[in-house]
């Protein structure tokens, strides 16, 4: 099996921490979000152990919500000892929600909304990262005004191709995101914000892209962040106290993924920064990472019901579910591969070549094309393994469907956690 959360048991059916997966399709429905609570805390523990083992004790590991945001998973990381990084108002409202200490908490976004930050300001929110000129000034401003002095980090861009997908890119030069260092706009981007009478400068941030699977692309950012924190030392006389690197370790999603280890990148990554930050001749900051997928994908698992097995002689085999790109869009976005099972029968072999194309009405809605799977009649349960990032996080309601119920597992046992959308509830706010 690709996670060693994921197993047969002797009915022939596929289990998923433990649990039963047609049961649990029985039970509650198809589509059907499952998250593994044992393997998201080992996930959890890895990293921040591998972070505290690393970088010290000083170094809060966050974890990027827009992988996966509920109620839920910010108790877990509380509990775990992890730090939140959230992108948007919503995000906040939903850690607080669950509890989550307001001073933990990183917001980051490149748009922050006026409203969105007047929020955050009132519930004593940590660190801003702060994307542009105008967040800043707007930002300095309200702070003034209240008599406060927030901490942030200065969002940069290192010009970095970490090699992967270009939609999930984010810190090459003409990315939406950050202040590129190339053009020199970041320097007067930190020197405006040094002269800010509301704002705390902590330090740096980065963050180069996602699906990395080994320490260059990091080595390779941070290189450049820490020369430029040492130009700023020597220019403005300023030293940082943080360097956030940002995410983007990859997972494994089909056998063909390399396997991966957050303790050997962190230990690689550690070893390059002590030289680095030597050469620079700066003080040694307090490192941050901000993993996401890292955290929680092989935590989850998605569950569909296959409606029909179409074939086209002389072209392909579709093999059609309930769900698709309205609970799981990332094949859509960008071409992202998967591994499935016949949960009914995951004993079977795997015999065929078929497109698993979803419900909706949209000719470019399919789960992967051209995939190596079991055979599946009408009725039978199919499973999409790793699928705990970006699904839940970014599903909707195209064609009026409604998102699916999240279980979680644990030991075999089983609890809802987020309710099935209803009609009802996708009507809610019309008039």
């Amino acid at each position: 099996m690709i996670h060693t959360n994921i197993d047969i048991n002797r009915i022939g059916h596929l289990t998923f921490g433990g649990a039963d997966c047609v049961t649990l399709a029985e039970k509650y429905g198809t589509p059907l979000y499952l998250l593994d609570e044992e393997r998201l805390r080992k996930n959890c523990r890895d990293y921040r152990e591998s972070v505290k083992r690393y970088f010290g004790a000083g170094s809060l590991p966050l974890y990027a919500s827009k992988a996966l945001c509920c109620k839920e998973i910010y108790r877990v990381i509380n509990d775990e000892g992890l730090g939140a990084d959230i992108v948007s108002g919503g995000e906040l409202y939903t850690a607080l929600c669950a509890g989550f200490p307001a001073e933990n908490i990183y917001f980051h976004g490149n748009n922050k909304t006026c409203d969105e930050i007047l929020y955050a300001l009132d519930k004593g929110i940590g660190c801003f990262i702060v994307d542009n000129h105008d967040e800043l000034e707007f930002l300095n401003a309200e702070c003034v005004k209240r008599g406060t002095k927030q901490k942030v980090l200065l969002r940069v861009s290192p010009g970095i191709d970490p090699h992967t997908h270009r939609a999930v890119v984010t810190g090459n030069v003409d990315s939406k995101f950050g202040v590129p260092i190339e053009t020199g706009q970041a320097f007067g981007f930190v020197k405006r914000a040094l002269e800010c009478e509301g704002i705390k400068v902590d330090g740096l941030h980065c963050h180069i892209g996602s699906q990395i699977f080994d320490k260059y692309p990091f080595t390779d950012a941070a290189k450049i962040m820490l020369a430029f924190a040492a130009k700023i030392k020597k220019e403005l006389g300023a030293e940082f106290g943080t360097v956030n690197l940002g995410g983007g370790i990859g997972v494994r999603y089909v056998e063909t993924d390399p396997k991966t280890s957050i303790d050997v990148i962190m230990k690689g990554i550690k070893e390059e920064l002590d030289k680095l930050v030597a050469e620079a001749g700066i003080r040694p900051p307090v490192f941050l990472f901000e993993m996401g997928r890292f955290v929680v994908a092989d935590a989850g698992m998605t569950l569909y019901t296959v409606g029909s097995v179409k074939r086209i002689n002389g072209y392909k085999d579709y093999v059609c579910v309930d769900g698709g790109m309205t609970d799981n869009p990332r094949y859509a976005l960008y071409g992202s591969k998967y591994t499935v099972f016949n949960a009914t029968h995951a004993d079977g072999e795997y015999s065929q070549t078929a497109d698993v194309a979803g419900r909706n009405c949209e000719s470019d809605d399919v789960i992967g094309e051209a995939m190596s799977v079991q055979r599946f009649e009408r009725g039978d349960i199919l499973a999409v393994a790793v699928t705990g990032a970006y699904n839940y996080s970014m599903a909707s309601n195209y064609n009026r469907v409604p998102r699916p119920a999240m279980v979680s597992v644990k030991n075999g046992e089983d609890k809802l956690i987020i309710k099935r959308e209803t009609y009802e509830d996708m009507a809610r706010n019309e008039l």
